[in-house]
């Protein structure tokens, strides 16, 4: 089955593609669930409701883009509505002029492997994983992230700072654990 095939018969509401959509993209879809929820359970959750608005509205699926940025789209979108969006409102005074500093840190998420890094990213805060999500995996700006989530833009900006250094000391704490 073509993903083509895939798509029409789901528009057309025929099990067997239904079926097929779910055993195809899910692997691909609970990575992205996971990285926007604390365990597994909530993960799931996510993808569960995921799948029942994408196949509420795969009929409004055009070709004009990739049908996996679609689908991901959804799962980011479920995962960010399934939050509670007032902690965001709760901003730090004096925190609107961050700057984000020039990192002289290598990329050292190069170096760790992907189920590592997914733990390290579950182990955040859920305000600074939300935004570490959007800017640093799914390629977001401080915009679209501002418009999303409801928050300002210098808000998203200290969120990602906040998470950059978070995710710093956890990965200094594993050093030491490792020497």
């Amino acid at each position: 089955m073509t993903e083509a095939d895939i798509i029409k018969g789901c528009q057309e509401g025929l099990a067997v593609y239904q079926k097929e959509l779910v055993v195809r993209y899910s692997p691909m879809l609970m990575t992205v669930s996971r990285r926007y929820s604390r365990d597994d359970e909530s993960a799931k959750d996510i993808l569960q409701d995921s799948f029942i608005k994408i196949f509420k509205h795969i009929h409004k699926y055009r070709e004009m883009g990739s049908f996996k940025a679609w689908l991901r789209r959804i799962v980011v979108n479920t995962a960010l509505q399934s939050f509670d969006k007032l902690s965001f409102k709760r901003e730090i005074p004096g925190l609107d002029d961050i700057i984000e500093p020039a990192s002289n840190m290598p990329d050292v998420y190069a170096y760790l492997g992907a189920e590592e890094l997914i733990g390290l990213i579950q182990l955040l805060p859920e305000g600074f994983k939300q935004v570490f999500n959007m800017y640093v995996i799914d390629g977001m700006t401080h915009r679209e992230i501002s418009q999303v989530l409801g928050i300002t833009e210098s808000t998203s900006r200290s969120q990602l700072l906040r998470a950059r250094n978070y995710l710093k000391n956890l990965l200094k704490q594993q050093e030491k654990i490792r020497v």
